[in-house]
């Protein structure tokens, strides 16, 4: 991501990926060949739509925006956590880790996130669907799945930049499949100060 002033850029226009993370996002969707891709969905955001171009490249598809896969808001938007969190003003923002009481709730994150899978799976006919979010919606979708808490610590989130996690629908639910790291040997040369 390029974000020389490393704020946590959140919903705020105008981050797009660096070099390297459209070399990233090309990891990504090239780790999908062979695959029926058919259907593309992406948050409305600059860096998300970026990294939906090489799989709509790869797979000749059109990205299709959907609102509910946006990052949430954030209260420390645009601002250095390591320093924003030095002021009182911002303490009362973190009154509530399992909420969180800094930015949208976890359970509301879950929902529309759910309900964007839920419509995805319904309307893509034949192949597989691809989503392209922001880390804390695909780690709520990701524990939902799985039957976890919702509340966890950022700092400890399995979701790195270019990730892949795969679910499939089973009975009335979904269910996570996979995850994988298409990008992993570009990783160690990533930083990514904006996820919320």
């Amino acid at each position: 991501m390029h974000n020389p002033e490393r704020v946590l850029y959140g919903r705020i226009p105008g981050y797009h990926l660096s070099e390297l993370g459209h070399q990233m996002a090309d990891a990504a969707a090239a780790s999908f060949a062979g695959h029926p891709v058919t259907r593309l969905i992406a948050s409305p955001l600059q860096r998300a739509q970026e990294s939906a171009a090489p799989w709509a490249a790869r797979f000749g598809l059109e990205i299709v925006t959907d609102e509910r896969v946006i990052e949430p808001h954030n209260w420390f938007e645009g601002k250095r956590m390591n320093e924003a969190v030095r002021y009182p003003a911002a303490w009362v923002q973190l009154r509530n880790p399992l909420k969180p009481s800094w930015g949208e709730a976890y359970r509301s994150v879950e929902a529309r996130m759910l309900a964007a899978v839920e419509s995805t799976w319904s309307e893509t006919e034949g192949g597989e669907a691809v989503i392209v979010s922001h880390q804390m919606p695909i780690v709520m979708v990701a524990r939902s799945v799985m039957g976890m808490g919702l509340p966890h610590d950022p700092r400890k989130r399995r979701c790195s930049l270019s990730s892949i996690t795969t679910v499939r629908r089973d009975g009335d639910r979904f269910i996570e499949v996979d995850y994988q790291e298409p990008a992993r040997a570009l990783l160690a040369q990533a930083s990514d100060f904006g996820a919320v």
